[in-house]
């Protein structure tokens, strides 16, 4: 258990924003005040790739920079890209031909690469390689002529690109309930797939309700879950068991974020609140919680948390207790145009990771 002041700071690139001191007061709760705060948490592997690619991309070719939809769910991270020049897009027939453009973390269908080529855009594909993955076994399932149920959240990107790849073999599942009213052409060839930031147990559960009604129903070679989604619901899973209010940061667009807030809730959290800046903390939520735990969104820079602590530091919270269940070290290579400095030289950041070391 350490101060606040001896807890870890780490920065992961992107600018801090400022809390406002003395905004919350420090009231009096039964029992003795401190944070449980959850490790993993924040950026992970596919994000970090993602930011820095949009960065390194505004470095090569100057500004603008388009980026089709937002890079990650982050408000912050946005913005702050935005600050340097990236302009956001909903669709490529908006980026002016013969510009270049970003394809977010989250994928995007074959359509939409086409789309981009026939503009004559000079395309930089940041989506999460775990995200590929799932793309590249639904290419697979679908030329073998499978069905594939895809749980997923309809209209979000990562399940419009995965489905993109496969759109006559692909049937959404969007909950559990949605299961008896599911039909497949062949029950004896249907395969399950997944959105990579869903809540684990949810997802199971429909796997489990899907397998009821076809009991020949195949697997993924691998979980489609992601390692980061998967990490920090076991994390927010153990500190909730011991929180009166759990603290999320994280966006509202932001499924890995949302589904944090649900965990933490299931999992014996008293109450739970989701806020994109520690401006958000409101006093009310305070009133008897003498242990608060907090936690962030697989989008979300490091310096985000650290005002939160700040903020609840200010309110008789200075006390920080780091509850890890995992270490993670996993980093991907840049987009293969980014893997080079303007000198032509093989980059410090090709591997699309900051450096663990150089965080402190």
């Amino acid at each position: 258990m350490t101060s606040l002041t001896d807890a870890p700071r780490i920065d992961l690139g992107m600018p801090r924003i400022p809390s406002v001191r003395g905004r919350l007061k420090d009231i009096p709760v039964e029992g003795t005040k401190k944070v449980l705060l959850a490790a993993p948490r924040g950026y992970c592997a596919g994000v970090d790739r993602a930011v820095i690619a949009v960065e390194k991309a505004l470095d090569h070719y100057g500004a603008p920079v388009y980026v089709r939809k937002q890079i990650v769910h982050n408000i912050h991270v946005v913005t702050e890209l935005e600050k340097r020049g990236a302009i956001f897009v909903d669709e490529v027939d908006e980026v002016p031909e013969g510009a270049h453009v970003v394809f977010s973390a989250h994928g995007v269908s074959p359509a939409v690469v086409n789309s981009a080529s026939e503009r004559g855009l000079h395309a930089i594909d940041a989506t999460c390689p775990l995200v590929t993955k799932v793309h590249r076994e639904a290419v697979r399932f679908a030329r073998d002529d499978y069905e594939i149920l895809l749980i997923g959240h309809e209209g979000h990107e990562e399940v419009e690109g995965t489905a993109g790849e496969a759109p006559d073999h692909v049937t959404l599942v969007n909950s559990p309930d949605d299961v008896p009213n599911i039909e497949v052409r062949d029950p004896d060839k249907v395969v399950w797939l997944s959105q990579t930031t869903l809540s684990v147990d949810e997802t199971m559960e429909t796997v489990r309700r899907l397998r009821e009604r076809f009991p020949n129903l195949q697997d993924p070679p691998s979980d489609d879950i992601c390692y980061a989604t998967q990490n920090r619901q076991v994390a927010i899973k153990k500190v909730a068991q011991g929180a009166d209010l759990v603290i999320v940061v994280g966006s509202a667009n932001s499924s890995n974020s949302v589904r944090l807030v649900e965990v933490a809730l299931e999992y014996g959290a008293k109450a739970a609140y989701r806020v994109d800046y520690s401006t958000e903390i409101r006093q009310e939520w305070l009133e008897e919680a003498g242990t608060i735990g907090v936690t962030s969104g697989a989008s979300v820079p490091e310096g985000l948390v650290q005002e939160v602590l700040l903020e609840l530091a200010d309110a008789g919270y200075g006390t920080v207790e780091e509850v890890k269940t995992a270490e993670e070290d996993l980093m991907f290579s840049l987009p293969k145009e980014l893997r080079k400095d303007l000198a032509g030289n093989r980059d410090a950041r090709a591997l699309g990771g900051r450096s663990r070391a150089a965080q402190g």
